[in-house]
């Protein structure tokens, strides 16, 4: 790595550290339901019209209930504005209705925090539909891992009555959207409006082009349809056009909850590689930041909220030493190049006049280093935006962010996602060390028994299988081979990729795979409703065994979980468990075409 990368990579680290610290504090006291009466008062109107109570605790049981059929009405809902969309307002570009597949990957994709996109945004959805749909969803979906989070860190820290009550889910989504996912994602919106992200409801503009752009286009016939040669294929003629078509809409109100809640889903069809979704350097930066700031600060949440605040550092530690070392690989591997470009004399050199490296897929305004760095943080942090093209990146590049996924989103991972997923490999990491030294396992004063070892091998065997076994399905069906733009190990990667980023709820993509078909749609969206709930229903039944456990005193003979012992024990389980179930098809992908390409 260059200078510049290790700079650019501390000054997001520090700048982290810095935010993440008083949100953590914030977080801490929602979790703890201590807060001030003036806070209270706001709220009181809306448990009042939802009629609720939010002092009455739930039972993980009724508390994962209302969570389900909560994400299901949004489901509906997001389908039914989809389809509905050609005859409501707010859509001055005339979009019509959405296929019922389609609408059906984005509906799930959405609620299930994935932020899976088969379509062009700015083709395909209104601006109701991206504002009370979408967006919407951005909010309620990162609201809901937050809450699971919440539920798990109280299952620690609560001494054990013996009920498993583990909080009120309306409560927990209500507080969190109102005062974290709304007044943060409104500063930001604001900075990202100052620096040059569009929002506004104009119509689409034509624009006159500084050089006349030639293309080929489908040649109709007389009776205005395509024209077909003798083998069925679109007969092109050659045109040109002085004009562009340039799309609005209200970007920067997605653009900031669409990164604050690790969604990810753009308002355009390149996300953040769009000028109008991410002008520059600045705004570059800062949504790196809004990606990892609730996942870094819910480290320190529960950290206060278990009464230790050394072991929330111990997670965040194990989090930032893989990020690091993700990040140590991607870079230096873009920065190298394409080796096969070297013998047609292309200079891949870093000087003052490039920035040299593999850009293919890259945007020049930001580069090796910040491309990388971007590409690291989405896929860690289950976030699927974009600020470059996945599908170009090197073999070892694109691996990286393949790998970071199917680690089960724990390297900061998605907002609450993250932090539940770790604390699920922390408890099997205390097992393990439990049975090497031959005495009952216990994290945090919490026995770690029979019941809790089988919920954490469902939540952690979930999202392997739906990966492992649709990509199965996709290679063998000829729906899922008539995808593929990229013969051999490439396109095994970009199959391997979408399953592995839909059932871990990331939501980026190797953009060589057609997606957008009734069976990609299918597929994937069952891997996404899956990979999200499939996990969080076992975690929520843990957090209910926990609550319902009583505190056990610490004594000498309690295995320390908060020092540098510890933290490699828990980064070597998520990479020994969470890794090794993918090696052999990481093997017939990325690590094949890798030694294809550097023969």
């Amino acid at each position: 790595m260059t200078s510049s990368a290790w700079g650019l990579l501390a000054l997001f680290l520090v700048a982290l550290g810095v935010l993440a610290w008083p949100v953590g504090k914030f977080l801490a006291m929602l979790c703890n339901e201590r807060m001030p009466r003036w806070m209270q008062r706001v709220e009181a109107p809306l448990y009042k019209i939802a009629g609720t109570r939010p002092e009455q605790s739930m039972h993980w049981l009724r508390y994962a209930l209302a969570l389900l059929a909560f994400n299901a009405i949004g489901a509906f809902f997001v389908y039914a504005l989809q389809r509905l969309q050609g005859w409501l307002p707010f859509n001055p570009a005339g979009m019509g209705a959405v296929s019922p597949d389609s609408a059906f990957n984005t509906a799930v994709s959405f609620v299930a925090n994935t932020n899976w996109q088969g379509y062009g945004g700015e083709s395909t959805m209104s601006y109701l539909t991206q504002m009370l749909g979408l967006t919407v969803q951005n909010f309620l979906s990162a609201a809901t891992g937050i809450a699971v989070a919440f539920a798990l860190v109280r299952g620690f820290a609560r001494r054990g009555d013996g009920r498993g009550l583990v909080g009120n889910f309306w409560a927990d989504v209500t507080r969190i959207t109102l005062w974290v996912l709304v007044p943060i994602s409104f500063v930001l919106a604001l900075c990202l409006a100052g620096q040059g992200v569009i929002q506004n409801f104009d119509e689409y503009k034509t624009v006159n082009t500084l050089e006349t752009t030639a293309f080929q286009q489908p040649k109709n016939g007389a009776d205005g349809q395509p024209l077909k040669d003798d083998k069925g294929q679109p007969v092109l003629e050659d045109a040109t056009t002085k004009t562009q078509t340039l799309a609005m809409g209200p970007v920067a109100s997605q653009e900031a909850i669409k990164m604050l809640g690790t969604n990810g889903g753009g308002f355009f069809n390149a996300n953040s590689a769009h000028p109008y979704e991410n002008p520059t350097a600045l705004t570059n930066l800062l949504q790196m930041l809004a990606i990892f700031l609730i996942p870094a600060a819910l480290c320190l949440t529960f950290g206060r909220v278990v009464g230790d605040m050394r072991q929330g550092w111990a997670v965040l530690a194990a989090m930032t030493v893989m990020f690091v070392v993700a990040v140590m690989v991607i870079t230096p591997a873009e920065q190298a190049g394409n080796p096969l470009l070297a013998p047609l004399g292309v200079d891949q050199m870093a000087s003052a006049l490039q920035t040299g490296g593999n850009m293919e897929g890259k945007e020049l305004r930001f580069g090796i280093d910040a491309s990388s760095l971007f590409a690291a943080v989405t896929t860690a942090a289950s976030c699927g935006a974009v600020n470059l093209m996945h599908d170009s990146l090197t073999p070892l590049g694109g691996m990286v962010p393949m790998v970071l996924m199917q680690l089960g989103e724990v390297v900061f991972g998605g907002v609450g996602t993250g932090l539940y997923g770790m604390l699920i490999f922390a408890m099997l990491a205390v097992f393990i060390a439990g049975l090497m030294i031959g005495r009952t396992p216990e994290y945090l004063g919490k026995k770690i028994e029979v019941r809790e070892m089988k919920l954490i091998s469902v939540a952690i065997l979930v999202t392997p299988i739906l990966v492992l076994a649709g990509t199965a399905v996709a290679v063998v069906a000829g729906a899922g081979k008539a995808g593929i733009a990229n013969p051999g190990a490439h396109g095994f990667s970009e199959i391997l990729y979408a399953l592995t980023s839909a059932a871990n709820n990331n939501g980026s993509a190797f953009a060589g795979l057609s997606a957008n078909t009734p069976f990609y749609n299918g597929l994937l969206g069952l891997a996404m409703w899956l990979g999200r709930f499939g996990v969080i229903v076992p975690v929520l039944a843990i957090a209910g065994a926990l609550a319902a456990k009583k505190r056990l005193p610490v004594t000498g003979g309690t295995l320390p979980t908060h020092g540098p012992l510890f933290v490699s024990l828990l980064i070597g389980t998520v990479l020994l468990v969470g890794l090794l179930n993918y090696v052999p098809a990481l093997a017939l992908g990325p690590i094949v075409e890798h030694l294809v390409l550097w023969k």
